[in-house]
């Protein structure tokens, strides 16, 4: 059978759950953050190959180009919603490992108190 955690090492389990939490949610953060700003250079890319096609014949070299932007930028954008959903997952077993050491911290917190209302000295 595992020993009981004390205490002490509950709460720097919890802590230490607590420190990856905050670390996953800024990473999601800007994941995010990455995710909207290639949605955003995606569709600039796409209306500049729109733009593109009704100019001029020299244009027709701006419009390879943007095309492969646009290409580029999709590409982008789904690997960017990848990580987006990697860190999703990332932050959910995060936030279960927090309430997990949680339990545990308070678990041990409740023993520690019950022991000491059951000691000779109480």
């Amino acid at each position: 059978m595992p020993k009981e955690p004390t205490t002490a090492e509950a709460l720097e389990t919890w802590r230490a759950a607590e420190r990856i939490v905050a670390v996953a949610r800024r990473g999601r953060l800007s994941a995010e953050a990455a995710a909207n700003a290639a949605a955003e250079a995606a569709a600039a890319a796409t209306a500049t190959a729109n733009a593109a096609k009704a100019a001029l014949e020299s244009m027709a070299l701006a419009e390879q180009s943007a095309a492969k932007t646009a290409a580029a930028a999709r590409l982008l954008v789904g690997t960017t919603r990848a990580d987006l959903a990697d860190s999703d997952a990332e932050l959910a077993l995060a936030e279960v490992d927090e309430s997990q050491a949680s339990i545990g911290y308070h678990g041990a917190a409740n023993r520690a108190a019950a022991a000491n209302r059951n000691s000779p000295e109480a």
